[in-house]
C-alpha cells in the first residue's frame, strides 16, 4: 500500500572516494541510529573543481533517514568526511510504501 504523501522520511545522497570512508560513514550513521540503512554504488563523476574539469571514480552513498535527523546527519557527515567539500544533498521520500517508511523510521532515533 503505498504511504500518504508527507516528508517525513527521505536520502540523504554524499559520495567519496575512497572504501575505508564509506565504512566509516555507514558504520557511524548506522551505529548513532541516525539511518536505517545505508546503499553504496559505484559511479564515475565528472566535475568543475577549483577551475578545472575533473573525471574521477567514486562511490555514492544513498542514507535512509527521517527528515528530523537531517541536521544530525548533515553534521556527522561534515565531521567525518575526506572531502573539503563534500556533497550533501537532502532527497524527500514523498510517496512509497508505508511498511518500508515505517521500518526507517522504528529502526532510527
Amino acid at each position: 500500500m503505498l504511504s500518504a504523501m508527507n516528508t517525513e522520511y527521505g536520502m540523504v545522497l554524499t559520495t567519496f572516494s575512497d572504501p575505508e570512508t564509506g565504512r566509516r560513514l555507514a558504520e557511524g550513521l548506522l551505529e548513532k541510529r541516525l539511518a536505517a540503512c545505508v546503499q553504496t554504488l559505484p559511479i564515475q563523476s565528472a566535475y568543475r573543481w577549483k577551475g578545472a574539469v575533473q573525471h574521477e571514480a567514486e562511490t555514492m552513498m544513498l542514507i535512509k533517514t527521517k527528515a528530523s535527523l537531517y541536521p544530525e546527519v548533515e553534521a556527522f557527515l561534515r565531521a567525518t568526511h575526506t572531502y573539503e567539500v563534500p556533497e550533501i544533498v537532502w532527497v524527500p521520500i514523498e510517496a512509497g510504501f508505508a511498511g518500508y517508511l515505517g521500518w526507517i523510521g522504528d529502526e532510527t532515533k
